[in-house]
């Protein structure tokens, strides 16, 4: 049995794609508990019926064991009452049934083909009938199996003739549980199937699947439930994109209205740095006053003192009036003091009206303080 199983395998494998997927597929249900596969029809169950001494043995077959379940009287008229209708259970009589015939009904021969003829093995030996047995194709049933593959990707195969009146005469003494047969298998000489079928493909029966519309109709939910999840899945993440999207938009009009707001302060700031320089370089008003207030003769007063830009202006009355330039010279806050105009004398006061000019002094910012004083003030005492 092992070596059967080993070779069908082995022989599997080999054929092609189609081939692998039925092995991989085989090979993934054995790891399945038993109940699991009876559940889903992956143990391979059939009815195998079998004829021996006019009496038809009938033995369940599952994951490659058969065992025996009834002995039943041939009843030769294939038109007859099926013997096997409500001996069963349902769920055991519906199996697919499969007559074995003798080992010696059937003729054997091994061979080596190349390994591109394994998709199409059946029809390709054949061809080979004429050739390998003493029948012509149209005079018997026969059947290929693959057995191993060598080193040199030829496969070994075996091919299966039974003459055509002794498999119909074999299928007779099945009597009426032959009706509805879903293959013919024959007996491998040590009472086991040899896993081939001789039923033509147009004569075997194949079951109406109950849940094969269920199953239809639960693979289009299932196709739509997927898609409706995909396009749930696809909206969520276009409404995400465009939220996230409006998102980004504020942020980025934030962080521009702050740029500006930055550049803004950072102009101003400049601004003031450069007016505070400005301020800084020039005398403040303070500083001016003091000065006057010790180098002007107290016969002298001022009437007006204003300064515009670099230019100081000072109008007053004095006594003396003509030595106010070598009075306010040598100062470190103006230079160049000079009287504008002729003196005018004011009767009331006695005192001589002037106008005298100079030019102020900037000096390195760093050499004064910053002071906030206006850079054009006007002074009326």
């Amino acid at each position: 049995m092992r070596e059967r199983l080993g070779g069908v395998a082995g022989g599997i494998i080999g054929p092609g794609l189609g081939g692998f997927w039925r092995w991989w597929g085989r090979a993934l249900a054995s790891w399945l508990p038993a109940r699991m596969r009876a559940l889903l029809e992956l143990d391979g169950r059939r009815l195998l019926l079998r004829h021996a001494g006019g009496v038809l043995e009938v033995a369940l077959e599952r994951s490659g064991q058969a065992r025996e379940l009834v002995r039943l009287p041939v009843q030769v008229d294939p038109a007859g009452d099926d013997p096997l209708q409500g001996l069963l259970p349902p769920a055991i009589g519906n199996l697919p049934r499969w007559a074995v015939l003798p080992a010696d009904s059937a003729l054997r021969r091994q061979m080596l083909v190349p390994a591109a003829a394994g998709e199409r093995l059946h029809e390709v030996l054949g061809f080979e009938i004429d050739r390998q047995t003493p029948f012509a194709a149209g005079d018997v049933r026969h059947a290929a199996r693959v057995t191993g593959r060598r080193p040199d990707g030829q496969l070994e195969v075996e091919l299966v003739v039974v003459p055509r009146a002794a498999f119909n005469a074999a299928l007779a003494r099945v009597g009426a549980a032959a009706g509805g047969l879903a293959g013919v298998d024959l007996d491998d000489a040590r009472g086991e199937p040899l896993g081939v079928n001789l039923l033509p493909a147009g004569d075997r029966h194949r079951r109406a699947d109950p849940l094969r519309r269920w199953n239809l109709v639960l693979a289009v939910v299932s196709v739509v439930a997927v898609a409706s999840a995909m396009w749930m899945v696809l909206d969520n993440r276009r409404e995400a994109a465009d939220t996230f999207e409006q998102a980004s938009l504020q942020r980025i009009a934030q962080a521009r209205e702050a740029s500006d707001q930055r550049r803004q302060v950072a102009d101003h700031i400049e601004g003031m740095q450069h007016l505070a320089a400005l301020r800084a370089a020039r005398p403040t008003m303070v500083e001016v006053l003091d000065e006057l207030s010790r180098r002007l003769p107290d016969n002298s007063f001022l009437e007006r003192l204003s300064i515009e830009g670099d230019r100081l202006l000072l109008i007053g009355q004095s006594r003396e009036a003509s030595a106010l330039v070598r009075e306010l010279g040598g100062s470190r806050l103006w230079r160049d003091p000079a009287l504008a105009g002729a003196l005018q004398p004011d009767p009331r006061s006695r005192r001589d009206r002037f106008t005298l000019t100079a030019e102020l002094v900037v000096a390195d910012a760093g050499a004064r303080r910053g002071d906030a004083g206006g850079a054009d003030a006007q002074h009326d005492p």
